[in-house]
Parts: structure tokens; C-alpha cells; sequence
């Protein structure tokens, strides 16, 4: 019966996907069946992860989060968890062989969190490939199954998909991270004198993040290139929207692209690339 054991992890990881990201649940559902327990199985650990240090403000956020790490590494040395999360996690990773170092450095992402809220240049470039960039890679070894050459082709594309994400989070997000939390993530950035040229700098960084992560798109695997490609255009699409959005206006609202619009674009993506065979930015 241990098979329903790994069953039951793994749908624990599909749920909590559910509940949290509808933009990352369709993503997934867009992904050849066979990847989806694994993603998932990605997704609900990092989720987990940053919940502890964004939303558990009535505990010792640093005891939990320590606790968190020592149940991830007993689960990866003894292969079992009686936290469904970790254990689908770690079946993943054996599965697929990431790297422990990617995980190492998502959970120090999560640890400089709870210390600091001013980020220098290299806090910041150390924070964003912890917290996003090794999170691309960790998909990015699903996705090669273990095909190392296909895997290290695409490690810079999959860096900059994974930042350009982030850093779309950062300017959507600029409400509750700089007024509630008290972060300021992007370097010389004064958000109280929150301008159009500050605003400007940070988009074009991300569009060269964009740019050069949709080169590593168009060489993924069948089975996980709409998967990966919708995502790319649900951020896009959001990335969008914050461009044409006033820079106070960032700083008071959270901007979001609604849920029809989401199902909308899925559907039409769906049509251009099944049907006409294209994939364009």
C-alpha cells in the first residue's frame, strides 16, 4: 500500500497548487501529464517554505523555518516524510537527481528574509537566484529527465525565466512588501520618491530577462514547452499591465491580471500553438 502513501503526497502538493496559484495550476495542467506530480510536488515545498517567513507572524517565524530545514534534510536522507509535502518532494528529487545545492539556496533565500529588508546589489542577485532562479532549475531537471546535456543548454534561460518572474512578484507585490513587511528588494531604489525613470530602469532589466529566457523556451522538451510557454505569457501579460500602470499607482495597488482573463489566454495560446504551430512572444 505504499503506493497510496506517494499518491496521497503528491495530491497534498497538487491542492495546496491549487489553493495559492491559479496561474501556476493552469501552467502545470498545460504540461504533459507525466510532469505534473513533480512540479507540483516543487511547487507546494518553496510555497511552504514562504509562507513561514511571509505569513506566520504570530510564531517564531526563525524556529519554523529551522524546523522546516531539518524535516527537508531528514526527508532527503531517509527517503520518507510524514509531511506529505516533503515527502513528494523529496520522491522528485531522487527521481529526478536536483542538485541538493539548489535547494540549499532556496532555503538561505528564505532565511534572508527574516533578517534583512534593505537589499544591496549582490543581496539582491544572491536573493533572486535562491528564491526563483534555482526554482526554474529544479523544474528545468523535471523537465530534461535526466538528460544532463539537455539540462546544462538550458541553465541560463531557465536563470532568467525564473528572475524575470521574481522580479515581476517584486513590482507587483511593491504595496505589501515595502508597507507591511518593511522590504525593499530592488537596490538603489528610494520608494518613497518612487519615479518614472526608477520605474523605467527596473522594467528594462526585466524585459532582458524575458528576452533571453524565451530563447530556452523554444527548446524545451515538447511535453513542457506550452506548460512553461503559458506561464511565460501569463508574466508577460502581467508585466504589461505594470508598465502601463502610474508609479504611484504601483505603489498603492497590487496589480493582477484577473482569473477569466488567465482561462482566456490558456485558451488561446492553446489554439495558436496546437493548432497554427506557433510560439511568439
Amino acid at each position: 500500500m505504499l503506493h497510496l502513501f506517494h499518491e496521497s503526497s503528491f495530491t497534498c502538493s497538487r491542492k495546496v497548487t491549487e489553493l495559492y496559484s491559479t496561474s501556476f495550476t493552469l501552467g502545470i495542467k498545460a504540461l504533459d501529464r507525466r510532469y505534473h506530480d513533480a512540479i507540483y510536488a516543487i511547487y507546494g515545498f518553496v510555497r511552504y517554505a514562504d509562507e513561514i517567513v511571509d505569513t506566520f507572524h504570530d510564531w517564531d517565524k526563525q524556529t519554523l523555518l529551522l524546523r522546516f530545514k531539518e524535516d527537508t534534510w531528514s526527508a532527503l536522507d531517509e527517503k520518507i516524510s510524514l509531511n506529505p509535502i516533503l515527502h513528494a518532494f523529496q520522491l522528485t528529487v531522487h527521481k529526478y537527481q536536483i542538485d541538493r545545492n539548489l535547494i540549499d539556496a532556496f532555503l538561505h533565500s528564505m532565511e534572508m528574509d527574516l533578517h534583512m529588508s534593505n537589499y544591496k546589489q549582490h543581496h539582491y542577485e544572491e536573493y533572486i537566484y535562491g528564491s526563483a532562479e534555482v526554482v526554474g532549475l529544479m523544474c528545468l531537471k523535471v523537465f530534461c529527465e535526466n538528460d544532463e546535456t539537455h539540462y546544462q543548454k538550458l541553465i541560463q534561460p531557465a536563470r532568467f525565466l525564473g528572475a524575470a518572474f521574481q522580479k515581476v512578484n517584486f513590482l507587483r507585490d511593491l504595496q505589501s512588501d515595502y508597507k507591511d513587511r518593511g522590504r525593499v528588494y530592488f537596490p538603489n531604489v528610494d520608494f518613497e520618491n518612487f519615479c518614472e525613470r526608477q520605474k523605467t530602469q527596473i522594467e528594462q532589466e526585466i524585459a532582458n530577462d524575458f528576452d533571453e529566457a524565451y530563447k530556452g523556451i523554444k527548446q524545451l522538451p515538447e511535453g513542457a514547452k506550452f506548460g512553461v510557454y503559458l506561464a511565460y505569457k501569463y508574466y508577460l501579460e502581467l508585466f504589461k499591465k505594470i508598465r502601463s500602470t502610474e508609479p504611484e499607482a504601483v505603489m498603492q495597488t497590487r496589480i493582477r491580471v484577473s482569473n477569466p482573463k488567465k482561462i482566456g489566454l490558456w485558451a488561446s495560446l492553446y489554439l495558436r500553438s496546437n493548432v497554427l504551430g506557433i510560439y511568439a512572444p
